[in-house]
């Protein structure tokens, strides 16, 4: 009998990879280094020291039976349980969370993208989407670079921490507070995303989750502390997370 108490993680490990050609040519960019681990490793680690043990993991294209080369049953990695779903073809974030409805319906759910690195454990973030009434939590990171900000999604803040709205690659962004790969969901998620329309790219987009969220009121959210990078949003953030990883290490409990 499955506890609905258990927080699920599902880390998303799809996409075409199109921003690291032609590394990507040859692997799945969340199988490509890190440092001395691939970069899928520290996702499955940020999520198992967080407490979260039973995870699914979703990708797709032709490198996925590499996945479960790697990480097995997930034992080595800490993993209660691992379960595995394809993503027959590329249709946005939003489009493979849906391929987890049977694993995850019923409780919570923790989603985070696997080309996303912290420097600090989610632990704290964890925790309080389990204390946490009802709805959906993102996890913010600040970002001071003006220019980098217009290429990821920004959480507009009221002053009172509530988010107003998170706007995608904004030309004006309104804070300097980017919304990072770590989303928190409240089992209303599964009604949500059948709703969803596809942007103009053609895609399912998690943005358009999380303002279903916002707009009635039931987004929280925490600001990590610490470094955190995309390490697919470019060849160049790609080597910079590395180089971060090398000196500094990742997922650091406090």
């Amino acid at each position: 009998m499955e506890n609905p108490d258990v927080m699920k993680g599902v880390v998303l490990a799809g996409g075409t990879g199109s921003r690291l050609h032609p590394l990507t040519q040859i692997t799945n960019k969340h199988l490509l280094p890190i440092y001395d681990r691939p970069m899928i490793s520290y996702g499955i680690e940020a999520l198992v020291k967080a407490g979260v043990t039973d995870i699914m993991l979703i990708t797709g294209g032709t490198h996925a039976g590499e996945f479960l080369r790697l990480l097995g049953n997930g034992e080595e990695f800490g993993i209660r349980r691992l379960f595995y779903a394809y993503q027959a073809r590329p249709g946005g974030i939003a489009d493979a969370l849906a391929l987890a409805e049977r694993f995850a319906s019923g409780g919570r759910t923790v989603v985070l993208l696997a080309d996303n690195i912290f420097e600090r454990s989610l632990r704290p973030c964890v925790e309080a989407f389990s204390k946490q009434q009802a709805g959906a939590r993102v996890v913010l990171s600040r970002e001071t670079d003006h220019e980098h900000l217009c290429h990821l999604g920004v959480a507009q803040l009221n002053g009172s921490r509530r988010i107003e709205r998170i706007v995608e690659k904004p030309q004006d962004p309104p804070s300097e507070y980017a919304v990072t790969g770590a989303y928190f969901y409240d089992e209303t998620v599964w009604e949500v995303l059948p709703s969803l329309k596809p942007s103009g790219r053609g895609e399912l987009e998690i943005t358009d989750v999380n303002n279903w969220y916002v707009e009635r009121g039931l987004m929280e959210f925490d600001v990590l502390d610490g470094f955190w990078g995309d390490a697919g949003e470019s060849i160049n953030a790609y080597y910079a997370v590395n180089d971060f990883v090398r000196i500094n290490g990742a997922n650091a409990e406090e």
